[in-house]
C-alpha cells in the first residue's frame, strides 16, 4: 500500500561503549510505520535523508513496507534477506537436482549470520540452522506449512532479517567473505566448498538485481583474498595402482556378508572407470557381454545418494541422467575381458530383481550407500597394513575410477577416446588426471638419461 503521512526526521549519529561515532542513521515514519537506515558517513546519511525530502516535496506516494517512495527506483524493493532467499530457493527447486539443493541450502546458511540481527529473544544458533535447513530452504518442506518446531525460529528471523542492500558495504562484504570461507570453529573450509559458497551467493545476488532488490551484485566486482587456492587435479597419493586395486578387489570378496555381491561393483568402476551412483543405476540391458573377451557398458543413468530431505521423492537417491550430458543421452564405455569375466560370476551368483538392477542390496532394491562404504572400509582394512590404512590411499571407492582412467593414459590410449570413455572433455581430463599417471616419471627419467648418453 501507498501512503501520504510521511514524517522524516534527522540524523542520529550512533556510538560504541567508546563513545566512537560507528554510523549515522537516518529516520523516517509511512503511517504509523517508523522505518530508519544506516551508513557510515554523514554525507552518505545526509544525501538519503534529502532524497526522501524531495519525493515528499514533489507529492510522491511512500510504500508501507519498504518506507521508500518509488523514485528510489531498486530501493522500493529492497526486501529483507529471509523473504527474499526463501523465495530465491522456491524459484530454484523444481529444475535443481537433489545435491544442487543441498548445496544452495547450506550456502546460504553459512552466510545465514551476516544478515540476522543479534539481540533480545533471539532462538538459539543450532534451533535456527536446523529451522533454515528442515524448512526455510526447502520448498517441499514449506509447502506444508509451519511446523510448530520451528514457529518461533521462523518468527524471529522474519522480523529480525536485515535489508539485502547491507550487501553493498564494505564491511558486511568482509563478514560474507568470512562465513563463506571459515567454519564457526574459525578452521578453513575445503576450497571446494567455499568455491560452491561463493558462487551460490553470487547466483543469489543476481537473482536479487533481477528482481529489483539491489541495484548491483557486488562479487561481481570483489576478489576474496582468503578464498582457499583449490585445484582439480587427483592427488597421486589417492590412486591405488594395479596391484594394490586388485588386491583391495580380492578382498572385497573376503568381507561378510555383502562383499562377495559387491567384489564385481567396485570392478566396474575400476575396469570401467564409472562414477559410484553410475554403477548403482545399472541394469541387465545397459551390458553387452560376450561369453570372451571385451564386452560394452551402455552409461545413461546415474543415481546419486541425496536423501529424502531434498529428492522430494521419497527415495534416498535422486534419479537423474549422465553427468554433463542431456537426460537421455548415454556413453559407451568398453568392458575388458577381466570384467566380462566377473560380470558373467556375477550375474550367475545373483540374478537380478524386478527392477533389472545388475547390483542390488541384500534385502533386494538399490545397493545402500552405507553398505558399500563399510566394505571399501573394511576391505581396505584386509588388504593395506595398518600404516597404509592411515594413508589417503583409496581412501574412498572413487579413487578406483581416478585409477581406471589414469591408467587408460598411463597404457597410451588416445587421450580423445579415454575422455569419452570417462564422460570428460580432453582439458578437463589432463587437467584432473596429469599428476597421478603411474610410471610415468620413471619413463620421463629414463628418457632425460638416455639423451645425456650416462653410462654407469
Amino acid at each position: 500500500m501507498n501512503s501520504y503521512d510521511v514524517k522524516i526526521w534527522g540524523i542520529y549519529p550512533r556510538k560504541n561503549k567508546a563513545g566512537k561515532v560507528t554510523s549515522y542513521s537516518v529516520r523516517w515514519g509511512v503511517g504509523r510505520t517508523k522505518f530508519f537506515e544506516s551508513y557510515k558517513s554523514r554525507a552518505q546519511a545526509d544525501s538519503f535523508r534529502a532524497s526522501l525530502i524531495s519525493a515528499q516535496n514533489r507529492g510522491e506516494p511512500f510504500d508501507t513496507v519498504t518506507g521508500r517512495p518509488a523514485s528510489l527506483g531498486w530501493a522500493a524493493r529492497d526486501m529483507s534477506w529471509f523473504t527474499l532467499a526463501c523465495e530465491y530457493v522456491e524459484k530454484r527447486w523444481p529444475d535443481a537436482a537433489a545435491n544442487t539443493r543441498q548445496t544452495i541450502a547450506e550456502a546460504l546458511i553459512r552466510v545465514a549470520p551476516v544478515f540476522l540481527k543479534g539481540g533480545k529473544g533471539k532462538p538459539d544458533d543450532a534451533a535456527i540452522r536446523s529451522m533454515l535447513r528442515g524448512w526455510a530452504f526447502n520448498a517441499d518442506q514449506r509447502a506444508r506449512g509451519v511446523p510448530d518446531e520451528h514457529r518461533e525460529a521462523i518468527e524471529w528471523c522474519t522480523r529480525n532479517s536485515l535489508p539485502i542492500s547491507v550487501v553493498l558495504d564494505e564491511a558486511k562484504q568482509h563478514e560474507l567473505e568470512r562465513a563463506a570461507t571459515l567454519k564457526l570453529s574459525g578452521e578453513k573450509y575445503a576450497p571446494t566448498v567455499a568455491r560452491k559458497t561463493r558462487s551460490v551467493l553470487s547466483h543469489f545476488l543476481t537473482y536479487a538485481v533481477k528482481e529489483k532488490a539491489l541495484e548491483t551484485n557486488p562479487l561481481r566486482e570483489t576478489k576474496w583474498e582468503s578464498m582457499p587456492k583449490g585445484s582439480r587435479t587427483v592427488d597421486p597419493r589417492t590412486v591405488p595402482n594395479p596391484v594394490q586395486a586388485r588386491t583391495l578387489l580380492h578382498a572385497v570378496r573376503q568381507i561378510k556378508r555383502s562383499g562377495p555381491r559387491l567384489e564385481a561393483f567396485f570392478a566396474v568402476m575400476y575396469f570401467a572407470a564409472l562414477r559410484p551412483e553410475e554403477v548403482v543405476a545399472l541394469t541387465i540391458d545397459d551390458i553387452d557381454l560376450p561369453k570372451k573377451g571385451w564386452g560394452e557398458i551402455s552409461v545413461g543413468k546415474a543415481h546419486p545418494y541425496a536423501g529424502k530431505h531434498w529428492t522430494g521423492t521419497g527415495d534416498v537417491r535422486d534419479k537423474r541422467g549422465v553427468k554433463a550430458r542431456e537426460q537421455g543421452e548415454h556413453r559407451l564405455v568398453p568392458c575388458p575381458p577381466e570384467l566380462t569375466d566377473q560380470l558373467h560370476r556375477h550375474v550367475r551368483a545373483y540374478k537380478s530383481g524386478e527392477r533389472g538392477l545388475l547390483f542390488e542390496g541384500d534385502q533386494g532394491g538399490p545397493i545402500p550407500q552405507i553398505t558399500y562404504t563399510r566394505v571399501w572400509r573394511a576391505a581396505r582394512a584386509v588388504a593395506f597394513t595398518p600404516k597404509v590404512v592411515s594413508t589417503r590411499l583409496a581412501r574412498r571407492p572413487y579413487s578406483l575410477r581416478h585409477a581406471a582412467v589414469s591408467t587408460w593414459l598411463a597404457a597410451g590410449a588416445d587421450p580423445a577416446v579415454v575422455a569419452r570413455w570417462a564422460g570428460h572433455s580432453v582439458a578437463v581430463l589432463w587437467e584432473v588426471y596429469a599428476a597421478c599417471l603411474h610410471g610415468q616419471d620413471v619413463i620421463a627419467r629414463k628418457q632425460v638419461e638416455d639423451f645425456f648418453g650416462y653410462q654407469a
